[in-house]
């Protein structure tokens, strides 16, 4: 069973289509829009696709954008799903006080981690780590229990937060590095260090919480960006939100 898997963020829509619905399935095609072209999607890139039997989607963006992927998938005359966070699922029991508010994305991404930590064989803690419009860190224990994380800005509200604020100060085009001596390199090595220094402190937390060290897993279109200054083992996952969406399908289907 062909399975369309789709994850709407708060800039771009990404999503892949799989051989079947089960996690570690074979990736047919993949792809990503922003937002404000999702109207080309039923006559470009999902076109020429093998129709999906089943459509699983993860969307933070809103009901109005909701609508709009809805209306391209008439193409396959087929009605998706949507996640909706909840107290349990896919392996992961949500410990936000209240379940349903958790953003649906973060929700995901904790199942997909759920799924690399159970197919590494023993059971450990995993620190989520998201990195887009916004930057998510969320520790989850080895039982598979979320604890709770920090929601931050990512680095492009960070930098223009401080150019409409400070008189002078533009986007920059800096590097990271120890000590910036011009202001390019300031602006980009304070955002990367504010990031990597949350990573950072919510790691020590949850080591000290379960005394083990977590798994680190971090996603997101700007993780590259951060991956390096990151003085933590840790994992590029581009797939996490698709892992977790797979996870969610199969575990439907399961007799």
């Amino acid at each position: 069973m062909s399975f369309l898997a789709i994850d709407i963020g708060n800039t771009r829509l990404k999503w892949a289509l799989y051989a079947t619905a089960r996690p570690g399935a074979e990736l047919l095609a993949q792809g990503a829009v922003f937002l404000e072209n999702i109207e080309v999607l039923a006559d470009s890139e999902w076109r020429h696709l093998r129709p999906p039997e089943a459509v699983l989607g993860c969307n933070v963006a809103g009901d109005a954008v909701r609508r709009r992927v809805e209306e391209q998938l008439e193409l396959w005359d087929l009605e998706p799903r949507w996640v909706v966070s909840s107290s349990l699922a896919g392996g992961v029991v949500n410990g936000y006080d209240h379940p349903g508010r958790l953003g649906t994305d973060r929700f995901v991404a904790q199942i997909g981690a759920r799924h690399h930590v159970l197919r590494r064989g023993r059971p450990c803690p995993a620190l989520v780590v998201m990195v887009g419009t916004a930057v998510t860190v969320d520790a989850q224990d080895a039982d598979g229990r979320f604890l709770g994380g920090l929601i931050l800005p990512g680095h492009g509200i960070m930098l223009r937060a401080l150019e409409s604020g400070t008189a002078g100060l533009r986007v920059p085009t800096g590097e990271v590095v120890m000590f910036p001596a011009n202001t390019s390199d300031a602006l980009t090595s304070g955002g990367t260090y504010a990031i990597t220094g949350a990573i950072e402190r919510m790691y020590r937390h949850l080591l000290q919480r379960c005394g083990a060290p977590p798994l680190t897993l971090m996603t997101g279109g700007a993780g590259w960006k951060v991956g390096p200054a990151l003085d933590l083992p840790h994992e590029l996952v581009d797939t996490l939100i698709f892992d977790g969406l797979l996870t969610l399908q199969s575990t439907r289907l399961a007799p």
